[in-house]
């Protein structure tokens, strides 16, 4: 196969391995920070576009009946309680900074003391623990707040609530209390899940490869990659760069669910390009290449096929971008980042600058963990058949004409 771009782009990077590797890192890492400041959170009526009925209807209601009351959040005691101790529990929630009053069967509470005793509207409070009676004695409190449900400061106050100790049983609702429970289930899995996929990815690279290193390599790469995507992300849509270009609300949050279900479909994408790569890669140094040239052999024979189905999966990711709603616009444009940047910037530069800084210690695995993956690993083709095919399918000049079928259908799509 001749010398195309690719080949010639590999040998120019492993000229000047560690100055690649340094400059692309760094260019990664600093895209990635801004990552470090995201704020997840429900969207609400702003990811719609303006203009949009259901967003003029939220709109209206903020502007003409602007009241902390539409945002007071139910605090429920869950067994029999005197009114001696209701009012020690509303006393102690209505002395909290970012609460504006407390409303029970008791009365209504401001600033840590009784403002009013009972009267009519606080018979809703005794209709409301009626309405659950069925599950036992309750007891409701509604507490008024100050701060948006949907922040940082809301979360906090739900958290406060929480933390509170009045000797009895006490629940708290609400959409600030809806969106910590939310953020706690996914979160709290989140590492279990993490370690899942490191290990499964990390285990069946060895099965194929036989090497500890690359491994490793592809999971370090694909991190910054989509690191890189996401703080790009949360840089465009939550500090909202780029929304009047965008056409879109920027709220100063991001959407708890997108980023998780982007990483799921960019990590599959990523990691299928890198196994696309490294087995062609693997091929050539199998049958005797060095290092560099297995590389870059690798690289040209991947190249346009790879390069061509990233353009293909980013014109479909960039599609969701015409949505009127903002975390589609995010999903959209982020996966067809993630997607390009890993088909070019990754696997142009930092692939070839890290295969030759490691060099033969790309493929070492030790002598028992290397029996095993001879004997149980994922192959192409058997090791005995292995010899035959490669004689079959080489190109007859001494070039490498790929040993796998999969190889001869590459240089025929590249030949097209």
């Amino acid at each position: 196969m001749g010398e195309g771009f690719w080949y010639r782009l590999a040998h120019a990077v492993m000229r000047r391995p560690l100055v690649v590797t340094v400059s692309v890192v760094a260019f990664l890492l600093v895209l990635g920070l801004p990552f470090f400041s995201v704020v997840f959170a429900s969207p609400d009526h702003r990811v719609l576009p303006e203009g949009n009925p259901a967003r003029e209807v939220s709109e209206r209601l903020e502007t003409d009946f602007d009241s902390p009351e539409a945002n007071a959040f139910p605090v429920v005691i869950t067994e029999d309680v005197t009114d001696e101790q209701v009012d020690a529990l509303a006393i102690e929630l209505s002395g909290h900074p970012d609460v504006a009053r407390v409303d029970a069967r008791t009365g209504h509470f401001i600033d840590g003391a009784l403002l009013a005793g009972p009267d009519a509207t606080t018979e809703r409070f005794n209709a409301n623990a009626r309405v659950v009676d069925a599950v036992g004695d309750v007891t409701w409190l509604s507490v008024v707040p100050t701060v948006e449900p949907a922040s940082a400061e809301g979360e906090a106050l739900v958290e406060d609530v929480r933390a509170l100790d009045p000797g009895v049983d006490v629940l708290v609702g609400g959409g600030s209390a809806q969106q910590v429970d939310v953020k706690e289930a996914i979160f709290s899995l989140v590492p279990w899940a993490a370690a899942w996929i490191g290990i499964a990815t990390f285990v069946l690279l060895f099965l194929m490869f036989g090497s500890l290193l690359v491994p490793l390599k592809a999971l370090v790469l694909n991190l910054l990659s989509l690191s890189a995507t996401f703080g790009a992300m949360v840089w465009v849509f939550q500090e909202g760069n780029g929304a009047g270009l965008l056409d879109f609300t920027a709220t100063g949050l991001t959407d708890t669910t997108t980023p998780i279900l982007m990483f799921c479909i960019a990590f599959g994408l990523s990691m299928d390009y890198e196994v696309f790569l490294l087995s062609r890669i693997k091929e050539e140094h199998d049958r005797g290449a060095t290092n560099e040239e297995s590389v870059a052999l690798g690289l040209e024979r991947t190249g346009r096929i790879v390069t061509a189905a990233a353009l293909l999966l980013a014109v479909t990711f960039v599609a969701f971008a015409s949505s009127g709603v903002t975390f589609i616009k995010l999903f959209g444009l982020g996966l067809a980042l993630a997607v390009l940047m890993d088909a070019t910037i990754v696997r142009a530069t930092l692939v070839p600058a890290l295969m030759k800084l490691a060099g033969e210690a790309n493929w070492w695995a030790p002598a028992p963990l290397r029996r095993f993956q001879e004997r149980f690993g994922l192959h192409e083709a058997p090791p005995d058949e292995a010899g035959d095919e490669v004689t079959d399918l080489d190109d007859g000049d001494g070039s490498a004409g790929g040993g796998s079928i999969d190889g001869a259908l590459e240089d025929d799509l590249a030949t097209v």
